[in-house]
This record gives structure tokens, C-alpha cells and sequence, in this order.
């Protein structure tokens, strides 16, 4: 006697009848699509609210916002020099380190 392998649940059995085929039924005629009821008397669709126009805008002061993106570009370029200074600061101690 042979001992047990996991393939065994997979196998067939040795004495093996094909199944029935199975009962052929035919298919139901198309009845078409359900009928719809119509909508009660009076019924409209919903209304959608008309919203005004919008309001207009104040107008600009450009020379201001002109002066102000220059005090931020020159706020980032200086926050841009520390950060560089500071890298290379950094650089050289870890290059000093490993060199000597």
C-alpha cells in the first residue's frame, strides 16, 4: 500500500463516470420592457433658482502688489543664501572630518 501524497484529494477516481449532461432548458421569450406609469397630473420638474450675476470685483492696486512680490522675492532669495551658506558650512566639516 501506497502512502497518502496531497495530490491525492486532486486526482480523479480510477472508476470515474462521466457526469449527466445537464437538462437543457430553453430560454424565455423576450416579454419587452416593463411598462412605465405615467406621472401624476400638474407634474413638472424641479426648478433650478436662478442666482444673481456676480458682484464685481474691487480693482487692483498694481504698483502695491508690484512692491510686495519684490519684498517676497528678495525674502526668498535670502532665506535661499542662509540655507546654501549653511550646506557648504556643513559640506566642509564632513569633508574636513573625513579627511583628516
Amino acid at each position: 500500500m501506497t502512502s497518502p501524497t496531497p495530490d491525492d484529494q486532486w486526482r480523479r477516481p480510477a472508476d470515474a463516470v462521466p457526469p449527466p449532461p445537464p437538462p437543457v432548458r430553453e430560454p424565455a421569450p423576450y416579454a419587452g420592457p416593463p411598462s412605465a406609469t405615467p406621472p401624476p397630473a400638474g407634474w413638472r420638474p424641479p426648478l433650478v433658482v436662478q442666482v444673481p450675476p456676480p458682484r464685481e470685483l474691487p480693482p487692483q492696486d498694481l504698483p502695491r502688489l508690484d512692491e510686495a512680490e519684490q519684498r517676497a522675492r528678495t525674502l526668498t532669495y535670502g532665506i535661499a543664501m542662509v540655507a546654501g551658506a549653511v550646506m557648504i558650512v556643513v559640506m566642509l566639516v564632513l569633508c574636513g572630518r573625513a579627511l583628516f
